[in-house]
């Protein structure tokens, strides 16, 4: 079984602010350590586009240049959505059990450890409505709750589950410092400000 933490892809085609990969639209990147400068530069500019939105007039005008205005909402914005999750797979047969889905965020990945240690169960966005409920000594992972012809419904041992949650949080940390040392040669006037603001969009300490 892998846990993967993963960001929710559109298009990129036509951006041009910094470098970019090619992706598939309208699927997700897997964020780790192994990611390209370009393909970092792909997470950065989702994580950005999900927050670029108008603040709020207290958070100050917005910028006229367009490396500025395209960053304004994430460096602003108090509340920070990176669209996302954590997706649970069984690599040896591909069938997906979590599938973060519309709604949901990196920025609540911590509900895994409410799975483990708090309320017992935690919802991974709809269309497919994803979950993860705690039974005793198992946690139960249903792909969607809500399909009508059954679904993918898998129940392991609460210590793996915890250990892949260890995991694919590493993976995110480790993803969380190619996007600072990125963020220092690609952005170096606003690179200290959007490592912040990273680290509050993947809920992690700004320093690793």
């Amino acid at each position: 079984m892998v846990m993967q933490p993963v960001l929710e892809i559109f298009a990129v085609g036509g951006f041009a602010l910094w470098p970019v990969g090619e992706h598939e639209s309208y699927g997700y990147l897997v964020l780790d350590g192994d990611l390209t400068p370009a393909e970092v530069g792909t997470a950065v500019m989702r994580i950005a586009e999900c927050n670029d939105v108008e603040p709020e007039e207290d958070h100050g005008p917005c910028p006229t240049d367009p490396l500025g205005a395209f960053l304004h909402g994430l460096l602003t914005m108090p509340d920070l959505f990176a669209a996302g999750g954590f997706r649970v797979t069984d690599d040896a047969t591909g069938t997906v059990y979590i599938d973060p889905s519309c709604c949901n965020g990196l920025e609540t990945w911590r509900d895994w450890l409410e799975v483990l240690d708090g309320t017992g169960s935690a919802y991974f966005g709809h269309d497919p409505s994803s979950a993860a409920e705690r039974v005793g000594s198992t946690v139960r992972l249903t792909f969607d709750v809500h399909a009508e012809d059954g679904s993918p419904v898998i129940e392991l041992p609460v210590d793996e589950v915890r250990a892949l949650v260890t995991g694919a949080e590493q993976d995110l940390r480790d993803f969380f410092g190619l996007a600072g040392n990125w963020a220092g040669e690609h952005l170096p006037a606003h690179a200290a400000a959007v490592t912040a603001a990273l680290a509050r969009a993947l809920d992690l300490e700004p320093a690793q």
